[in-house]
């Protein structure tokens, strides 16, 4: 931020304070400036850097370019040269002198008219001049083509030739023009005005061979540009070389990098033509010969379909329908005779089916045959339950009381109460047993124990 004066008047600065202070004002205030003029007192010691005065015959001023930008040049400074420069206002502190910081330095002739250049460009494209939804489409095969250039020039020559070799059938007018000079701009205007208003051509061409900047400055002129635009034809734009740009070629609707490409574009290959030609005539060869084909078969199909309607045909054919008719009818005669024959057969096979004797007679078998069955089941059922009850006969009489009694042993009750005696503790002398053997019982006394 800016110091305040206040704060500055208020404030005892050193000398290497008050020139920092002076450098941040200027290099605040200014911005990036151009200046023209001459060199002199001009240095370039080892470091690489750049010192020299640029002076008029008013005022001189110091001026340093650092590296890497004095490297960058694309000419060689010396004194006595006219330069235009880009730079930064400063102070060199050391000495407290002002002096400028170069950006960029170009000799003063081709650099001002390259910054006229590209305001011109900058501006026009800005109005919308350039827009690519101005550009006309060119015509495929021109018949009549107007060249606008110097009638003496090498371009004009190099046109023609392409032309004539391309498309011979195309009709070449030179409109001839300065395109050099302080003259050339309001002719070129001229001429482009005419052709505009004759429409006599197809499309033209806005040509001329290479050179300087200089030499190609008519073709950088405002008036031109508007007035290719303004043409009601469509307009080529081959100036100078293919590293060369003017107005001119942003303001056509076409721009070819050199003056024989810009003819190669305008017209057709003769020989691709006729390339194209056989082709399209081999192919209308072979379209002509399907559509005889399809006619012919047409006619033989519509021949068919007239002999088809002649009386004799039709009357073979309804002869040929009526004998179908008579086989049909007598097929159906038969039919009508043989069918209710067989659908009485049906019925009457069907009614000695279901007749009450046939019907008591299948029932009558059909129940011996049950109770057959039944007794069978009976019987089975019968067998089945004897054999399980005497395997649980047998199982029972394994586990009784009374089988282990056949084998010697037996149950002692107490006479009185009835109880089981298992042990000799329950038992007294005096006591009365009763004793169940297998096949009875039997009363004891126990007389000692």
């Amino acid at each position: 931020m800016p110091t305040s004066p206040l704060a500055i008047e208020s404030e005892v600065h050193s000398p290497t304070a008050l020139t920092r202070l002076v450098r941040d004002l200027l290099e605040e205030a200014l911005p990036l400036v151009w200046i023209e003029g001459e060199i002199s007192n001009f240095a370039r010691p080892a470091s690489g850097h750049v010192y020299f005065t640029l002076k008029d015959a008013g005022a001189q001023i110091r001026c340093a370019m650092f590296r890497p930008k004095s490297t960058w040049l694309r000419f060689r400074p010396a004194d006595g040269m006219h330069v235009l420069a880009r730079a930064r206002v400063s102070l060199y502190e050391a000495r407290g002198e002002f002096q400028l910081i170069i950006e960029s330095l170009e000799e003063a002739g081709a650099g001002a008219l390259q910054r006229a250049f590209d305001e011109l460009k900058a501006r026009l494209a800005a109005e919308g001049l350039f827009d690519a939804a101005l550009k006309r489409s060119l015509p495929r095969m021109p018949r009549r083509i107007g060249v606008i250039t110097s009638p003496t020039g090498a371009a004009v020559r190099d046109v023609l030739s392409v032309l004539a070799r391309r498309f011979p059938l195309a009709q070449v007018e030179i409109l001839p023009v300065p395109v050099q000079g302080k003259e050339a701009p309001p002719a070129i205007v001229a001429m482009l005005a005419a052709a505009s208003r004759a429409q006599r051509h197809d499309v033209l061409l806005l040509t001329r061979g290479g050179g300087s900047l200089e030499d190609l400055w008519a073709f950088n002129d405002e008036a031109v540009a508007r007035a290719i635009r303004a043409s009601k034809v469509p307009v080529v734009s081959a100036v100078g070389h293919e590293t060369d740009f003017t107005i001119a070629d942003f303001a056509a609707d076409l721009r070819a990098p050199t003056p024989s490409a810009a003819a190669e574009l305008l017209v057709p290959d003769a020989s691709d033509l006729a390339r194209v030609l056989a082709t399209q005539r081999n192919r209308a060869s072979q379209l002509m010969r399907r559509v005889l084909e399809a006619r012919s078969q047409h006619l033989d199909h519509l021949l068919a379909r007239l002999n088809a309607q002649r009386p004799q045909v039709r009357i073979v054919r309804g002869a040929e329908r009526l004998l179908a008719l008579q086989v049909r009818l007598r097929e159906a005669g038969r039919r009508a005779i043989a069918e209710p024959h067989t659908h009485l057969r049906e019925l009457r096979a069907r009614l000695q089916i279901g007749a009450p004797a046939t019907l008591i007679e299948r029932r009558t078998l059909l129940l011996g045959g049950l109770q057959e069955r039944l007794r069978s089941a009976q019987q089975r059922r019968l067998e089945q339950r004897a054999a399980q009850l005497s395997v649980l006969a047998r199982t029972l009489h394994a586990v009784s009381p009374l089988a282990t009694l056949e084998r010697g042993y037996a149950i002692v009750r107490d006479a009185a109460s009835g109880a089981l005696v298992r042990s000799v503790a329950q038992t007294r002398a005096g006591q009365m047993l009763d004793l169940r053997l297998t096949d009875g019982e039997v009363g004891v006394r126990i007389e000692s124990r």
